[in-house]
C-alpha cells in the first residue's frame, strides 16, 4: 500500500519532489496546502493532485494524509514540523531542520511522544552514489582518511528571495553549505573542533562562508559555500594513499567517482537514481514498518550542532567545540 503524503507550501523544490514520488508506486501525493487557497488549487490541477487546502492547519487535519513534506522557509521548519508531529502525521521535513541542536532535539522528543517518524530531507545522502563513495572510504580504498573538500554554490542577485532574508534563516551556509557539512560528518564523523569565516549580504545573511573542522582520528575538512559565485559542485576524500573526487556530489544527476591512487585512474560509473524519490520511499518503509529510516535522530542533531557551532565560530573569530 502506497503512503498518502500532503505537501505543505507550493515551493519550487516541490517540483523535485513530485517528480520523484511520481517514479514511485510506494508514494500517492493526495493533498497540498498554501495559505491562499486559489493559489492552492491552481498548483494541485497543474500537478494532479487530489485535493487543495487553504491553510496548512487544514491540511493537518486531513484524515486521508498519512506524512508530510514541509518544504517552507527554514526559520518555519521547527514550528510546522512539531504541529504535525502532534497532529499525527510523519514528517520529512526540508533541510535543515533547524539551526538550533536543542530545537532538533525538542522535535524528536515530540515525534517519539507522538509515536510518529521524523526525517530531515538530505536527498543526496539517499543516492547510490553517495553510498558508493561512503563505502569505498571505509574499506580503506584511499588509506587512512586524512582530508575532506567540498563546497556548494551558485549566483543569487534576488535580495527579496527567502535565502536572502535573516528572519527566515537564509544564509548560504543554511542553504547549501549545510550538504557539506553533512558530507563531512558522513565521510570523517562529528568534528570536536570548528573554525569558520563569513561575508554578510546587506540583508545580514552569509553570502560566503567558510568552514574547517578538526574531526576525529586527526581528520581535517574544509568547505566554502556561498550565493554570490557561479556554480559549484565539489567533494572530494583524500587519504594516505588516494583520492576520490565526485564531480556532481549533492545533485548527483551525473554519479560517478574518481577514483586516484598514484598513477592510476579509475572511473566507478554508478547507475543513475532519483534521490527524492529514494528518500520518499525510505520514509515510507519506515512508516510500513519495513525498514529504519536512513536519517533519524542522531545524524539531525549533530548536524544542527555543527551548524550552530559554525556560526558561533564566524561571529567570535574563535575555535568552537561544537
Amino acid at each position: 500500500m502506497a503512503v498518502r503524503w500532503g505537501i505543505i507550501s507550493t515551493a519550487r523544490i516541490n517540483r523535485l519532489v513530485l517528480a520523484g514520488a511520481a517514479l514511485s508506486a510506494e508514494v500517492e501525493v493526495v493533498a497540498v496546502a498554501s495559505r491562499d487557497l486559489t493559489k492552492a488549487e491552481s498548483y494541485a490541477r497543474e500537478h494532479g493532485i487530489e485535493r487543495a487546502h487553504g491553510s496548512y492547519e487544514e491540511l493537518l487535519e486531513d484524515a486521508d494524509v498519512d506524512a508530510v513534506y514541509i518544504s517552507l522557509p527554514n526559520a518555519l521548519h521547527v514550528e510546522w514540523a512539531t504541529r504535525a508531529l502532534e497532529a499525527g502525521k510523519h514528517v520529512l521535513c526540508e533541510k535543515p531542520l533547524g539551526r538550533r541542536a536543542a530545537d532538533v532535539e525538542a522535535l524528536f522528543d515530540t515525534a517519539e511522544a507522538s509515536d510518529r517518524f521524523l526525517m530531515e530531507a538530505f536527498m543526496w545522502r539517499h543516492n547510490p552514489q553517495t553510498k558508493r563513495l561512503q563505502e569505498l572510504v571505509e574499506e580503506g580504498a584511499v588509506g587512512d582518511l586524512r582530508l575532506v573538500r567540498a563546497a556548494f554554490s551558485f549566483p543569487l542577485t534576488d535580495l527579496g528571495n527567502v535565502r536572502m532574508r535573516a528572519e527566515l534563516h537564509g544564509g548560504s551556509l543554511m542553504d547549501v553549505g549545510c550538504y557539506c557539512v553533512s558530507a563531512v560528518r558522513l565521510l570523517a564523523g562529528e568534528p570536536v573542533r570548528v573554525t569558520a569565516q563569513q561575508v554578510l549580504a546587506s540583508t545580514r545573511v552569509d553570502v560566503r562562508f567558510t568552514g574547517t573542522l578538526a574531526c576525529q582520528n586527526d581528520v581535517l575538512a574544509h568547505f566554502d559555500s556561498a550565493l554570490d559565485v557561479p556554480d559549484r559542485s565539489e567533494l572530494e576524500a583524500i587519504g594516505s594513499d588516494g583520492s576520490i573526487r565526485v564531480r556532481d556530489p549533492w545533485h548527483c544527476r551525473r554519479p560517478r567517482l574518481r577514483l586516484e591512487r598514484g598513477e592510476k585512474v579509475e572511473l566507478i560509473e554508478i547507475e543513475p537514481e532519483d534521490s527524492y524519490k529514494l528518500e520518499l520511499e525510505s520514509l515510507g518503509r519506515a512508516i510500513q514498518g519495513e525498514a529504519d529510516p536512513l536519517l533519524g535522530r542522531l545524524d539531525a542533531v549533530g548536524q544542527a550542532r555543527t551548524i550552530e557551532a559554525l556560526y558561533r565560530a564566524a561571529e567570535s573569530g574563535e575555535a568552537v567545540e561544537p
